[in-house]
């Protein structure tokens, strides 16, 4: 082989070690159009599935660990990084190249928590989260929003993933009409049948990929964005407090004098699912959906969230610890009601309530204590219905869901 060229087959050998250690990725594997770049690092990828190699890095890095690279690079593209990247930009008002690497990092340690191992080798200069103090199994939007570019992220200004991973464009890039590129058709098509694989047999795949294969076929809408703003929003100023655990700083101007300072405690949720046999089984999976999405608008923190199952009366209220499926218990008439009235009874008692429901219920006389936010499953009305639900109060932020 002559010095400088690109070494194919130990590429290619890597990649097909890659298939073997995770055979659930072996389409989008193989759909990866391999470019020769010896202006990328190490390798990386743009949004239309091309992957731009460096000769040199291929040289030097051992093949277990180039495999590893291989199933790095493709998650990038499964978990449509690029995409979310331009949606928090845009949603946030970031720009330049500074914000774009921010958000390389932050897209590397969601998928580094269960590339490598078990056949993999991890390369040297890895992101982890721990190395930037971070907990692990966290998304990209997540990490973004607690660390910023500084002392512990000084060592990874070399990196870059490509367009691929943060969704700004590149001198190498060969754009939307170069060749070796998959259209949107094609892309779409392969998230497809990778994520039609794991849920077909999911088998050993790691937690993250699994719930990554079951959201692939229930993409993000509209209204759960603005189900997640509208918890979010409620639980603004929920979870305050003062303390004297920690005094305020504005004591030093008072000598002698203890202030306390205002504390943030993690606001709770809690979530009452209408379970009466008004409500379809389609709009019950619905609701487990929107379950996923607050946990997510409170930080992944499921210890902060409980379920509570409620048609005519209350049955059992579960936190959600642990990633398991949700038991919905009822099936009678419907009174929510009770469920607020059992939510508001817990220790501790809920900062936010969020109640998903088709409507057909009474509603609480008098305000609860915290905010309450109210999704209501969206359904067309049977012609010749005479019954007509009751609003939701004035008090409740009301989404539509569906």
């Amino acid at each position: 082989m002559t010095p400088g060229t690109l070494d194919e087959e130990k590429l290619f050998a890597a990649r097909l070690h890659a298939v073997r250690n995770r055979p659930y990725l072996a389409t989008a594997l193989f759909a990866l159009q391999t470019v020769e770049s010896r202006r990328v690092p190490t390798m990386a990828v743009d949004r239309h599935w091309r992957c731009y190699v460096s000769p040199a890095f291929v040289d030097r890095t051992p093949l277990e660990e180039l495999a590893g690279v291989w199933v790095h690079e493709v998650s990038h593209l499964l978990r449509d990084h690029h995409g979310r990247s331009d949606r928090f930009a845009a949603k946030h008002e970031l720009t330049g190249p500074a914000e774009r690497l921010r958000m390389n990092i932050a897209a590397d340690c969601e998928i580094n928590d269960d590339v490598f191992g078990d056949g993999l080798a991890r390369p040297e200069g890895a992101v982890q989260p721990a190395l930037l103090r971070l907990p692990e199994g966290r998304l990209m939007e997540d990490y973004l929003r607690q660390f910023r570019l500084g002392p512990y992220t000084a060592g990874y200004a070399w990196l870059d993933c490509g367009s691929g991973a943060d969704g700004l464009e590149r001198d190498w890039d060969l754009g939307d009409d170069g060749a070796h590129g998959l259209s949107a058709h094609e892309r779409d098509a392969v998230r497809f049948r990778v994520a039609q694989g794991i849920n077909g047999s999911p088998g050993n795949v790691p937690e993250g990929w699994q719930r990554w294969a079951e959201e692939a076929f229930h993409p993000p809408q509209p209204w759960r964005e603005l189900l997640g703003a509208a918890v979010r929003s409620a639980m603004s100023g929920a979870g305050e407090d003062y303390t004297y655990g920690r005094p305020s700083r504005r004591a030093t101007s008072l000598p002698g004098v203890v202030l306390p300072s205002l504390r943030r405690r993690p606001p709770r949720v809690c979530v009452i699912v209408d379970t009466s046999g008004s409500v379809s089984d389609g709009e019950l999976g619905s609701a487990l959906l929107e379950i996923a999405a607050i946990v997510r608008a409170v930080g992944g923190r499921r210890d902060l969230v409980s379920v509570l199952s409620c048609d005519a009366a209350a049955h059992v209220t579960q936190e959600l610890c642990q990633a398991d499926g949700i038991p919905l218990v009822g099936g009678g008439g419907t009174d929510l009601r009770t469920g607020f009235a059992k939510a508001l009874r817990g220790n501790p008692r809920p900062d936010v309530v969020v109640a998903l429901t088709d409507g057909r219920t009474p509603w609480p006389d008098a305000r609860p204590p915290g905010r309450t936010v109210v999704g209501l499953f969206s359904r067309p009305r049977p012609s010749g219905e005479s019954y007509v639900p009751v609003t939701p109060p004035a008090w409740a932020r009301v989404v539509t869901v569906g």
